[in-house]
């Protein structure tokens, strides 16, 4: 059996089918037990994420499609199409790429490697995890950390959300020490929310029209978060250092009157606004003061576009680096599958030794001199060491050939001339 990697990703498969194949936390034990109890796979490791689904396997690509056809229920006509299939060096390259996050949705994304180490430590708690796929995966993480270490392939934003962050924390250091302000309670909020309440700020509030909507996404939120009305904006906007926004009012919100009032009470504090809305929500003359660092939907842009060029050049960096550890990886492998080979051949040398020398012991103790014992010895151990590669050499097939170059090879003999 080979090493295996079967999958289908957010490339190759639309959501209806990947919701079909994805394995819940919770059934990964049971389909881990199921692959490996029914001889489909010797190892097994089962990645499940909301983009992916992949089955790292010790077996046989048909017989592990097969059983996911089988044990998911869907007809293999159905599943093929969406699937790919990479054995040995394939399979191995494409955990490397996996796991540096070359192969997501979001270009160097983090998450990734954390999920596989996840995967992987429950193969190890169902017991169907043996040296093959503790080997790769290993070599897998130790692989991600010098490519997220070595290059910038995970360190320019590439989503709205993230820039958010990383632009406020130019302006502020320490996001834990600020009060965040949310306009509004749509999809972009709820992004840019969740990016901020994950480093745990000092307060976050949701102001919106709608104050059941405002409290249903505070309530998502990682961090405390309360709820006010648009009405209450005037009199609450000092008190935020983050003012982000982002409705559908076809009119500004945030007027410029309102913020050089806030300041005002800040004592000239300054202020991150960020205005994603189209129309705008923010006055543009906001700009204008001082202590006001005001960006727009258009600035993020580009922060983005510029992030995802620099993940890009990083990315094909990554990449010379994943081909170089593949190589070292593969021939580590074939080091370590040769060593029975070669313990096997060193015992059967050491059988063929003690058997020439009890013949000698035995024909001293008979008196025989003991230049003549010598000679015997030199050619039986000579004649049995070479006993084996003659007579395969002197069958003619098909081999021949190879056993040939391959000898010339491991005892440094001139090739024979045709």
């Amino acid at each position: 059996m080979q090493l295996t990697a079967i999958g289908l990703n957010h490339q190759t498969a639309p959501l209806s089918i990947r919701e079909r194949l994805a394995f819940a936390a919770a059934a990964l034990p049971e389909a881990l037990r199921e692959l490996v109890g029914s001889r489909t796979a010797e190892e097994a490791v089962i990645l499940s994420t909301c983009n992916r689904t992949e089955l790292y396997c010790v077996g046989e690509p048909d017989d592990i499609v097969r059983w996911l056809a089988d044990y998911r229920k869907i007809p293999n006509s159905t599943l093929e199409p969406y699937l790919y299939r990479y054995q040995t060096e394939a399979a191995v390259r494409h955990a490397f790429r996996v796991s540096c996050g070359l192969d997501s949705m979001v270009l160097g994304e983090p998450q990734i490697l954390g999920q596989i180490k996840n995967a992987v430590r429950v193969a190890q708690e169902q017991q169907t995890l043996a040296s093959n796929l503790h080997a790769l995966f290993q070599k897998t993480f130790a692989i991600a950390k010098e490519v997220r270490t070595s290059t910038a392939v995970g360190e320019n934003s590439v989503s709205m959300a993230a820039a958010a962050v990383k632009m406020a924390a130019r302006i502020f250091p320490d996001i834990g020490e600020l009060n965040i302000l949310f306009v509004g309670a749509g999809e972009m909020i709820e992004l840019v929310a969740t990016h901020f309440a994950a480093k745990s700020p000092r307060g976050i509030t949701v102001a919106n029209r709608t104050a059941e909507r405002a409290q249903e996404l505070c309530n998502k939120l990682a961090s405390p978060a309360s709820a006010c009305p648009l009405s209450e904006l005037p009199q609450r906007l000092h008190q935020y250092d983050v003012i982000v926004s982002s409705t559908a009012s076809q009119l500004p919100i945030i007027g410029k009157g309102m913020v050089e009032r806030a300041l005002r009470e800040r004592r000239h504090r300054p202020v991150f606004l960020l205005d994603l809305a189209v129309p705008r929500d923010i006055e543009a003359e906001v700009a204008d003061l001082g202590d006001a660092y005001l960006y727009t939907v258009d600035d993020m842009m580009q922060v983005v576009s510029s992030g995802q060029a620099a993940r890009q050049r990083a990315a094909a960096e990554a990449e010379q680096m994943v081909d170089s550890k593949v190589a070292e990886f593969m021939s580590w492998q074939r080091r370590r599958q040769s060593v029975p080979l070669i313990r096997s051949l060193r015992d059967e040398g050491e059988r063929a030794r003690r058997q020439v020398l009890d013949n000698a012991t035995r024909l001293l103790a008979k008196g025989v001199p003991a230049e003549e014992v010598l000679e015997r010895l030199s050619v039986q151990l000579t004649n049995k060491l070479l006993h084996a590669p003659t007579s395969a050499l002197s069958k003619v097939d098909n081999q021949t050939a190879h056993l040939t170059e391959a000898l010339v090879q491991v005892y440094g003999l001139d090739k024979p001339r045709s």
